[in-house]
């Protein structure tokens, strides 16, 4: 494995040697000048300023071919004054009939709505950036961009737009206050890309060309964004968010007094330079984040839930993108998990052109009923970009208790004195993005020597036109700790590869096909083979966006501990014992277009002990555009298992409606069935966004017991926010 290491590394090397002398459509430019005349962001193209700037127009087909101009036409101007960036655009029809949308819900499925994006890279870096954009029905769409292409729509931020509909265009209007975005301050030319996706015409469309295998988002293809003058400075940029909160609570099941809640918290938000921020927050809360979609879990370890919480996502990826899905040692998921988090700060972002900085602290309070002490989380991260697009981080990881001296006799958990990280890693990206990869080390400490093991991982990928490869490999040894990151296995070798191949035949129908082809290794830390999933799988996308997959796949597992293979019944099979099984199972998703939208997957074959799964998942939705989105997800697994199993099934249900009164006023509400852990939850948000990024909330959540059906928890809450620029 480490020869394998030096190999990619030796191959990134080589990749990055070829770094273009500019890059690859350096050619796409579009000239920027101030404007000429106020503009008031109505979805109206009269102003004078509008008439004067130069037009962005003749983009390139995506898909379904990357070899033509689109057929659909986009205009697209932009300009700016002392305190904004604005653009217009407008995206004619190509077909007669409605635009495709949704709903008004803010931060849209991509693939379901007509849409248009602008991606820019105001650090001129090819890896980070920001995109905002609407739907056809006025929609707004933010997020931040990293690893060069991809994108956090959690983030959220101050600014406003406006979508106008005529009969043969729609017209997307917006302002973007320099105080809303980082950027490298002097630089007169910025990376930037505009994206088109026509649901009637099926066609995605970019101004700069994209490889139709790569996202429209991808920066190592956006063109350039040039000013007439250097971009002007934000000036004194500090954002004070203030909330104040007022809820009650009561726990039926443990007969609990009712509880009442009136709390008041605040974030800040400090422009150090125009790409290094500086976040604050005082006692906060998340009550108004969306809870998690659950799922039915068979699983051996750990499920991974995303961060949701806003003020850890702006330049998220520095801290939390280290490692592998399941190999990191940072998830800020871990704080404030049970215990309240009293104040936090977080530093991060561009000190120059090269180097990147996150650091972040943040301070738990003591749960006395739990013996849980009070905590400090710390970590800083410090990355350098090598060649075109590649970069070296180096990140270090603390978590600390605070005034402990842990009771042995009590019945509560004994925790560490405190866990340390220190890691490096390598992220290859090559200038036309083919080549992707990393290759990571690990150290973990704890007190008197314990906790600490040692982590290696490394992976390659190839991804042309046609053929997409990617080898990985990992390494985990059995006393590596992350109390503060997800890492649900330990104790073991991994070996990962995967071939891809796609057709593009010239069909009315059909826009790709192809195989998929994978298997994976689990060793323990002797060389005993403990797990392999081995899989093929074939791909059918149409030119209506539906899709298709067909696979079946082999199974293998000694376990390494015991394993209830039903997570329910609390029954185990034993470790060392070896299960096989072979399954097979399809996939269809309909096409985004329909009023009516449906999809499915199906698995059948075997299981552990001989056993049999059947599983069946449907997602069904209707909309009545763009004010209402219905939709009904259902998930079904019956496990045949001998004695003391038996048959197993577990239903998990869950309908939810959007209504999308305006593009400022949200009301949400679903229900979650889930047999497996015996509970029915229910959630209604209701969100009034009275300014950008000023909120007031209003949460319902229940908890019930199937049967006999009583209530278990019950809790409402109102919060208000509001963003002062100070």
């Amino acid at each position: 494995m480490l020869r394998f290491t030096a190999l990619l590394l030796f191959l990134s090397l080589v990749c990055n040697s070829h770094v273009q002398a500019q890059k690859i459509n350096d050619a796409y430019r579009l000239q920027m000048k101030r404007a000429t005349s106020p503009i008031l962001i109505d979805g109206v193209m009269d102003e004078q300023a509008w008439e004067e700037a130069e037009v962005a127009s003749d983009f390139f087909m995506i898909t379904p071919m990357d070899t033509s101009f689109a057929q659909v036409q986009t205009d697209v101007r932009m300009t700016y004054d002392d305190q904004n960036l604005y653009l217009i655009v407008v995206n004619h029809h190509l077909l007669e009939g409605p635009y495709m949308v949704e709903s008004l819900r803010r931060d849209f499925s991509f693939g379901k709505n007509d849409n248009f994006l602008l991606f820019m890279d105001p650090f001129d870096d090819q890896t980070n950036g920001f995109t905002f954009g609407a739907n056809a029905a006025g929609a707004q769409w933010d997020g931040i961009m990293f690893n060069g292409g991809s994108v956090d729509l959690s983030w959220d931020n101050k600014w406003t737009s406006k979508v106008s509909n005529y009969e043969d265009k729609w017209i997307f209007e917006a302002a973007i206050p320099f105080k809303s975005i980082r950027y490298k301050k002097g630089i007169k030319e910025w990376g930037i890309n505009f994206s088109r996706l026509d649901l009637k015409a099926t066609e995605k469309s970019g101004w700069a060309p994209v490889p139709r295998q790569f996202p429209s988002a991808s920066l190592a293809y956006t063109g350039v964004l040039v000013w007439d003058e250097a971009p002007p400075e934000a000036g004194a940029n500090v954002s004070v968010i203030p909330y104040l909160l007022g809820g009650v609570s009561k726990d039926f099941e443990s007969e609990g007094e009712t509880q009442y809640r009136r709390e008041f918290g605040m974030d800040a938000k400090i422009a150090l330079t125009s790409s290094l921020n500086l976040d604050l927050t005082v006692n906060p809360d998340f009550s108004q984040v969306e809870v998690d979609r659950q799922v039915t879990n068979l699983d051996r370890f750990e499920l991974f839930f995303p961060e949701r919480r806003q003020f850890f996502l702006e330049n998220g990826d520095l801290f939390a993108n280290f490692g592998y899905s399941t190999i990191r040692p940072f998830f800020s998921r871990r704080i404030g998990l049970n215990a309240p988090i009293q104040f936090g700060a977080r530093l991060s972002g561009k000190i120059n052109k090269d180097w990147r900085i996150g650091a972040m602290n943040m301070q738990t309070g003591a749960v006395d009923s739990e013996g849980l002490p009070s905590q400090n989380f710390t970590v800083l991260a410090l990355q350098r970009q090598v060649g075109a697009r590649s970069n070296i981080t180096g990140i270090l990881i603390n978590k600390q208790s605070l005034n402990y001296n842990p009771d042995l006799e009590s019945e509560h958990p004994v925790y560490s004195q405190f866990n340390r990280n220190a890691g490096l890693e390598y992220n290859l990206a090559s200038s036309n993005n083919l080549w992707t990869g990393k290759a990571m080390l690990l150290k973990s400490f704890g007190p008197d020597g314990t906790q600490e093991g040692f982590v290696h991982a490394a992976n390659l990928r190839y991804a042309s036109g046609n053929l997409t490869w990617n080898w990985q490999h990992e390494y985990v040894s059995e006393n590596y700790t992350a109390e503060v990151g997800f890492v649900p296995r330990n104790g073991f070798y991994k070996i990962s590869p995967t071939v891809g191949y796609r057709w593009f035949p010239k069909s009315e129908k059909i826009l790709s096909h192809g195989p998929d082809l994978g298997t994976t290794f689990f060793f323990n830390t002797t060389g005993e083979q403990t797990d392999n999933t081995t899989y093929a799988a074939y791909n059918v996308k149409w030119r209506s966006q539906s899709t298709f997959m067909l696979w079946a796949g082999y199974d293998f597992v000694k376990l390494q501990r015991p394993f209830d293979p039903t997570n329910f019944s609390g029954e185990t099979l034993p470790a060392g014992t070896i299960h096989t099984w072979r399954a097979w199972g399809t996939e269809y998703a309909s096409k985004p277009q329909s009023l009516f939208t449906y999809s499915f997957s199906t698995r059948m074959g075997g299981y552990y002990a001989d056993g049999d799964r059947y599983n069946i998942s449907t997602e069904l939705g209707y909309r009545f555009q763009p004010y209402v989105s219905i939709a009904m997800s259902t998930n079904y697994n019956r496990i045949v298992l001998p004695e003391p199993w038996n048959t197993t099934n577990f239903w998990l249900v869950g309908p939810r409606v959007d209504v999308t009164m305006t593009n400022t006023l949200f009301f949400t509400a679903f229900v979650q069935y889930n047999e497996q852990i015996k509970n029915i939850n229910l959630n209604t948000r209701f969100q009034w966004r009275f300014q950008p990024a000023s909120d007031l909330f209003i949460v319902y959540t229940d908890n019930y017991l199937p049967a006999p059906f009583y209530t278990k928890n019950r809790s409402i809450v109102l919060k208000f926010t509001y963003w002062w620029n100070v």
